[in-house]
């Protein structure tokens, strides 16, 4: 008998996309990021054999794509090693600010190239002060110098771009794309999205609040537990949010794909957003 949670994957009732938040500690501290991620931070990983069980178990549900982030990916001595490990099993997104590779991060990178695994690197504006304004000084440069170096070493290099909701008609779409486009990456793998009103976007008063119902039903894992989505396991003023919590427990994956499959379903539009954590 299929599970439950196989056959709504089959059907597209839940999404097929797993999330890992491999680690909490990065080495800048953007104005709105939502886990609250710095140098400061503790690094707070998940063990990558465990992130390697966790996706197969969740293939065998029939989970078929993965994504990994942050924190800071790059940062992780091992984490090309779990990607192509994770693109063998599904193809595999990695979120990252593109400003760690130096020659031998850079090095590890480039062994990307030929595998199922694409770098998803954050640009939030084709102006470096506006860029810099959001993201930290010196960030633009360093992220314009990386990508096409990458894409040349054959990697494959997707664009996101974070804007306050309240400037997305303004901000220099136009410039962006012909940036990103200069350097042989295509529209469709140019991510725009507004600022969301969690962690320290929340405490700065920046994004826009979602209802529950409007995160997407992606299945996430941390090491506090397994999410509602990829936005589920932010922090605000230190704390562990746990609105998006489902479960403590991460395996077996049945566990927290059950629940996710639970509340998922039939879950009426603007329903509260508690759930029963255990």
């Amino acid at each position: 008998m299929m599970h439950p949670v196989t056959e709504a994957l089959a059907t597209g009732e839940l999404p097929s996309r797993v999330w890992f938040y491999s680690n909490y500690h990065c080495n800048l501290t953007c104005n709105y990021c939502f886990t609250e991620s710095s140098p400061s931070v503790a690094k707070r990983a998940l063990d990558p054999e465990q992130i390697l069980r966790i996706a197969r178990q969740a293939a065998d549900l029939g989970y078929t794509e993965f994504g990994v982030t942050g924190g800071e990916p790059f940062l992780l001595p091992y984490i090309v090693d779990v990607l192509k490990e994770l693109s063998g099993i599904g193809p595999t997104i990695v979120i990252s600010n593109g400003t760690v590779f130096g020659p031998r991060r850079f090095a590890r990178a480039t062994e990307l190239a030929g595998h199922d695994v694409a770098i998803q690197i954050s640009l939030d504006a084709a102006e470096p002060d506006l860029n810099d304004e959001m993201r930290g000084p010196e960030n633009f440069a360093k992220v314009v110098d990386v990508i096409p170096r990458l894409v040349a070493a054959g990697v494959k290099v997707r664009v996101a771009t974070t804007v306050e909701p309240d400037r997305l008609d303004e901000f220099q779409h136009e410039q962006l794309c012909a940036l990103h486009r200069s350097w042989g990456i295509t529209d469709e793998d140019h991510i725009v999205r507004p600022v969301i009103t969690r962690g320290r976007a929340a405490e700065q008063g920046m994004g826009q609040r979602l209802e529950f119902h409007q995160f997407p039903a992606e299945l996430t894992f941390s090491v506090d537990g397994a999410f509602w989505g990829a936005f589920g396991p932010s922090f605000t003023d230190g704390k562990l949010d746990t609105d998006l919590l489902l479960t403590r427990t991460i395996e077996p994956v049945t566990t927290p794909a059950a629940a996710l499959h639970r509340m998922a379903g039939g879950r009426p539009q603007g329903a509260d957003a508690a759930l029963g954590i255990r």
